[in-house]
């Protein structure tokens, strides 16, 4: 193996090596994120159950119910 092999083969390692690097920093969320997305999930979830449960649409997922089972 010449010279010139040898340095391409440890420009491509450390190559390697600083993608690593920079996808291990950045690799995962911090316990305030996950914090913060299950707050905005707990949130959306309390919502949506308002919501489906209101007088309205369970009149209209009603209708379309019995319009699907005497269609």
């Amino acid at each position: 193996m010449g010279v010139e092999m040898y340095g391409v083969m440890r420009t491509r390692a450390g190559m390697w090596v600083r993608r690593m690097r920079a996808a291990r920093r950045d690799a995962g969320m911090v316990t305030s994120e996950y914090a913060m997305g299950l707050i905005a999930a707990v949130g959306f979830a309390g919502l949506l159950l308002k919501v489906l449960t209101s007088g309205q649409v369970q009149a209209a997922l009603q209708g379309i119910v019995e319009k699907a089972l005497h269609g």
